[in-house]
């Protein structure tokens, strides 16, 4: 959330809820000093309580004890060893982006897991940083974890919706997108760029007339996700996505199956390491215009830097779907040993849309087509459909009909 929009007052509800019914609750925040509004706020809140004796203030542990036998700890990230031992039923993290990830990962994961515990991570953002990650994860999820944004003109103060008017022509450009409008602004070291300028394509759930596509296809099974991009050719706009994962081979085949039968492909560019070059041939002895793809650190340069170009120069648009903006803005370059770049996604993350749009694009672009596949393209004489008729006598794989003959 942006600044003043109300974390404190949404973390501190839920503390002190969770407190009052007998839990055991730790708000952390970055240093001790940062910790002072929570408790000045929750001595204006608890106050009934306190008069009547049904908590207690300790302000030199800044501990506050209830009745029942829950408390409300504020602790510091600076010194995250006191966490260590401890058991919780919920932790606030307080201006979670500013903490070290280890923090998270090494203090106050494992100080929830003996009373089953939850987690509420609050902050403006700071970078694409370890926050952020898990932001991206509860875009995804929605189940173990789920993740929301909120600008700061979205409190209803007045006074709040005027302040953040005014920092438009106040802060730079980077600061105000950050700190009130709450949004993750990519690194300057990104690969992608003006990703969200280029998310303004319409999906399509049906294909327009006359128009042609291209599909590039990113297999997974397990840990990983198959990704269908649907690209189409005609206003080189990705204009549908699906996505999944943790099923079977051919579950996954007959899903690309239906899109064909939906969209008519001029061509598909898939993955082959994953999944292997046999089941890519079935798919060809359907008719189907497969191009296969082997990943290599080269070729995967060649697709990804075709797509960087795509975004920089404007020639792509995109859907705004979280989970493949989020992934466009993760991914990263490193150098090898042998000074080779090498393009991947951040630890923990994945890229499995990066990848398949970048399959798709460069059928869209005419870059790495397998011209003879698709010169054996060949029309259907009673649906008009174009299919892979290496011999021309196969007929229509959709309808059933002969081949269209041509002459000349």
């Amino acid at each position: 959330m942006g600044r003043r929009w109300g974390k404190t007052v949404l973390g501190g509800t839920c503390a002190l809820v969770t407190a009052n019914a007998g839990g055991h609750v730790a708000w952390v925040v970055p240093t001790y000093r940062n910790g002072a509004p929570l408790w000045r706020w929750c001595e204006q809140q608890l106050a009934p309580l306190r008069a009547s004796r049904q908590v207690r203030f300790s302000q030199s542990d800044w501990i506050i004890q209830f009745r029942g036998g829950g408390f409300l700890g504020i602790y510091s990230a600076d010194n995250a060893d006191a966490i260590r031992g401890e058991a919780f039923d919920l932790v606030v993290l307080d201006e979670a982006a500013r903490m070290a990830e280890g923090v998270w990962t090494d203090a106050i994961q494992p100080a929830l897991a003996d009373r089953d515990g939850d987690a509420i991570l609050i902050s403006t953002p700071q970078g694409l940083n370890w926050f952020w990650r898990e932001w991206c994860r509860g875009q995804e999820d929605g189940r173990l974890v789920a993740s929301w944004q909120a600008r700061s003109a979205a409190n209803p103060i007045p006074s709040i919706q005027q302040a953040a008017e005014r920092a438009v022509d106040r802060v730079p450009e980077r600061s105000y997108r950050q700190e009130w409008l709450a949004e993750f602004v990519e690194d300057s070291g990104a690969v992608f760029h003006r990703v969200r300028e280029r998310a303004t394509a319409e999906h399509q759930a049906d294909p327009v007339s006359r128009h042609e596509y291209a599909f590039g296809v990113d297999w997974g099974k397990h840990d990983d996700w198959t990704v269908i991009t649907v690209v189409d050719i005609t206003l080189k706009a990705l204009v549908h996505l699906e996505r999944f994962n943790r099923i079977d081979y051919q579950l996954q085949l007959g899903r690309l199956r239906s899109l064909v039968q939906r969209f008519e492909p001029v061509v598909i560019k898939a993955e082959v390491n994953s999944i292997g070059e046999p089941l890519l041939e079935v798919l060809r002895n359907e008719g189907l215009p497969i191009v296969s793809f082997t990943t290599t650190n080269a070729t995967k340069q060649a697709i990804i830097e075709a797509l960087v170009l795509a975004f920089e120069q404007g020639d792509i648009t995109i859907l705004d779907e979280p989970v493949l903006v989020n992934e466009l803005l993760a991914f990263q370059i490193g150098r090898l040993p042998s000074g080779a770049y090498r393009y991947a996604a951040p630890a923990g993350m994945h890229d499995d849309c990066v990848i398949s749009l970048a399959l798709g694009w460069s059928c869209a672009r005419n870059a790495g087509w397998d011209w003879d596949d698709i010169y054996r393209l060949t029309p259907c004489g009673a649906c008009r459909r174009k299919y892979v008729n290496r011999d021309g006598k196969r007929r229509c794989p959709y309808c059933g009909g002969a081949p269209l003959l041509r002459t000349g």
